[in-house]
């Protein structure tokens, strides 16, 4: 989840940078390639980690524009070491995600040009290409946002088939029991002792939804897993278009999860959407997963599915962090959100 823009705990300097990316660059292109030039900005759109534009002219001439992440502990940026629950840290998880299964999956998510891991010394480096793409939010064409629940679907239903092999594979997090009550516990207690000024009213329907909150976790398991994104937000969703096709590409993969992969499409559908358009994203999804051979309920049992998972998705930010606020493209009254999907399903 995006975090204030602020600086890391340190810098990496210019030297170590150019020689753990040639190194990276010499795996990638099977080749040895020399760093010619190499000119470096903090990027603006850097959310829990420190976050590089590289511009890099090779020996042979090639030019490359890169993402430099620096997953380690000392490139976590302020704002988000006070916010991020740690049990979410794993630096290898995003490293991995790209590694071992974005790049094989051929999905047209950024080509990883390398990683550096160096447990011994913190390092956890990702060089990722700079996709030339807006993010999805800045999109207004609606026939864009139904394409991209249809690329959604068709990562979920694609990656399902290998999701065994993937759950050790990339230090996913696993979308299980724990993992949702985790969260409801959390939210109480920042509910109960936080200064966020909630009504009476609202805290006390939280509690009665937390006491019954079992239901949702039962429905929840029930689901069919895939690797998920985890936080396919909208501002975490860049769009390229070309002459050809236009390019569907997630980024920040901190948070993959094998977890039901309507937690994604809930993420994708929350906001200011009309009721008729949200149905509208939720059942283009639903079509694309019938060609790839998908979980397939009837309309009715799979928008049901989805309040569940947006209902999740309000308790997760609810349990994310006292007394903090999300950044404005993901802010609403998780709180008044929480009650109504409760109440929709039936719990309140």
């Amino acid at each position: 989840m995006s975090q204030p823009v602020d600086a890391p705990v340190q810098a990496v300097a210019t030297a170590e940078l150019c020689k753990a990316l040639e190194h990276a660059l010499v795996q990638h292109f099977g080749v040895v390639r020399s760093i010619a030039k190499l000119e470096r900005r903090p990027s603006p759109y850097r959310t829990s980690f420190a976050l590089e534009e590289l511009d890099l002219l090779l020996d042979d001439g090639t030019r490359l524009q890169l993402m430099f992440k620096d997953l380690g502990s000392q490139g976590l940026l302020a704002g988000a070491r006070q916010a991020k629950p740690a049990f979410l840290y794993n630096p290898l998880r995003e490293i991995e995600s790209y590694r071992a299964i974005l790049a094989p999956s051929r999905l047209g998510t950024a080509i990883c040009y390398g990683a550096i891991v160096e447990p011994q010394l913190g390092r956890y480096w990702l060089f990722l290409e700079k996709v030339p793409g807006v993010e999805l939010y800045q999109v207004g064409e609606f026939a864009t946002w139904l394409q991209v629940a249809r690329w959604l679907a068709g990562m979920h239903t694609r990656v399902a088939e290998d999701v065994e092999r993937l759950t050790g594979a990339a230090h996913l997090l696993i979308y299980d029991g724990d993992f949702y009550r985790q969260w409801v516990r959390r939210a109480q207690v920042f509910l109960q002792h936080g200064k966020a000024l909630q009504s009476r009213d609202a805290r006390r329907g939280f509690e009665r939804l937390a006491a019954r909150y079992d239901q949702v976790v039962e429905r929840l398991v029930a689901l069919p897993v895939t690797f998920i994104h985890g936080e396919f937000y909208p501002s975490n969703v860049l769009i390229q278009e070309t002459a050809a096709e236009l390019r569907v590409c997630p980024v920040d993969w901190e948070m993959a999860a094998v977890g039901p992969g309507l937690i994604d499409l809930a993420a994708l559908t929350t906001g200011r959407w009309t009721e008729d358009k949200r149905i509208a994203l939720a059942m283009a999804y639903r079509a694309e997963l019938a060609p790839n051979g998908g979980w397939l309920p009837a309309p009715e049992t799979f928008l049901a599915a989805l309040d569940y998972c947006h209902l999740h998705l309000a308790v997760q930010w609810l349990g994310w962090a006292p007394d903090w606020s999300p950044p404005p493209e993901h802010a609403q009254d998780w709180l008044r959100e929480a009650l109504r999907l409760a109440e929709k399903v039936g719990l309140c």
